[in-house]
């Protein structure tokens, strides 16, 4: 095991790159924080290539670590630098990005949750987490959404990207790639044409979109769609947060949890 004291260490600033989208693409490498995701990725099998923690956290852990992961004692200066909490763990690994991650929507089974345009990294988790505990295959990240790798939104998802399939995809393809195989894609809209969520009987395989947070999805994709749904609002909030509309529509249009 290699002990590292300087923040000024090549492989310091490697991982600092690591959260950066610049870092992912030059690198096919991401970091994680903490514990509860290390420790998933560990049990789910991800391709875990290095261990970063502090002595204390080492002490903790480390029987639970893989023989064949690469391991690093740091300070906890270090652990600060590297990390973007206040109250930083002690405890990172770098993941290998795969190829394989990407999913053929011309092949793919199971209820799949589609973002359009998601920005914001509490979103993004809530849902993922959501999608994971309402048994869907996976989620497939628009363009324009907040890339899962970063690591507010890595953070956010709380190790359920390991449970479920995550993939970036254009959503005009799967949604064209799906309705051909007589799966329905169901958007979530607020206007005339949208159908009352609770009247839509559950189905074992769709596809389901939610948009930004503050325009809701692009009307492209709303004319592209099987059939766009709505959640009637009983008091006079103006609308639900998006990740909460998603939890809704996911348990009641998932034919597992009917």
């Amino acid at each position: 095991m290699e002990e590292i004291t300087s923040t000024q260490n090549t492989k310091v600033k490697k991982w600092q790159h690591l959260t950066t989208k610049k870092g992912h693409q030059k690198f096919h490498q991401y970091l994680v924080e903490g514990w509860h995701i290390v420790g998933d990725a560990i049990a789910a099998e991800q391709p875990v290539v290095q261990i970063i923690a502090t002595a204390e956290q080492l002490n903790i852990h480390q029987h639970q670590f893989p023989e064949n992961v690469e391991t690093f004692e740091i300070t906890d200066e270090i652990a600060k630098k590297l990390s973007d909490t206040v109250t930083p763990q002690g405890i990172f690994a770098v993941l290998d990005i795969l190829a394989a991650e990407h999913i053929d929507p011309e092949t793919a089974t199971g209820a799949w949750l589609l973002l359009d345009r998601i920005q914001d990294p509490g979103n993004i988790g809530t849902m993922v987490r959501t999608a994971d505990a309402a048994g869907f295959r996976g989620v497939v990240f628009g363009d324009g959404t907040s890339s899962r790798y970063t690591p507010k939104v890595v953070r956010a998802m709380q190790g359920s990207q390991f449970h479920i399939q995550l993939t970036h995809g254009k959503l005009e393809d799967w949604i064209s790639a799906l309705e051909a195989r007589q799966i329905p894609v169901y958007g979530s809209a607020l206007n005339e044409d949208a159908v009352d969520y609770s009247t839509v009987t559950p189905q074992s395989e769709f596809g389901l979109i939610l948009g930004n947070e503050g325009q809701g999805m692009s009307e492209k994709l709303m004319t592209q769609t099987t059939t766009n749904l709505y959640i009637p609002i009983k008091g006079q909030a103006e609308s639900l947060n998006v990740a909460v509309a998603a939890g809704i529509l996911m348990f009641k249009l998932n034919q597992k949890l009917a």
